[in-house]
């Protein structure tokens, strides 16, 4: 059941009542027990519920840049982080040449 705005006739009080859409009795003021109008409700909230709603969709403009400035800025220290594993694909390819020394021991076994 929805909320509706009403205000007063005779006393201009604004309130709130909360009833079926078909309910068709006319309601009157808590205040002074005129009868009241419906008028125009500010509108409900927006709530966005199930899977694919992020927090981050509906960001701001200003947001969105800052998040792309702080991201680049980790983005080319990740890139000097990116040289130490390079060095370790040296060790790797040690390791390989090692492996090709075993292939000829196992040749010269036979």
């Amino acid at each position: 059941m929805p909320t509706y705005d009403y205000r007063c006739t005779k006393c201009s009080h604004r309130f709130e009542l909360f009833h079926g859409i078909k309910d068709t009795a006319r309601k009157r003021c808590p205040r002074c027990k005129a009868i009241a109008r419906r008028v125009p409700s500010v509108g409900g909230g927006l709530l966005f519920k199930g899977t694919g709603f992020y927090i981050t969709d509906y960001r701001s403009k200003s947001y969105k840049d800052q998040a792309k400035k702080e991201k680049g800025a980790p983005a080319s220290g990740g890139d000097k982080a990116k040289t130490p594993p390079a060095a370790g694909g040296d060790k790797a390819k040690g390791s390989s040449s090692s492996g090709g020394d075993k292939k000829p021991s196992s040749s010269s076994g036979e």
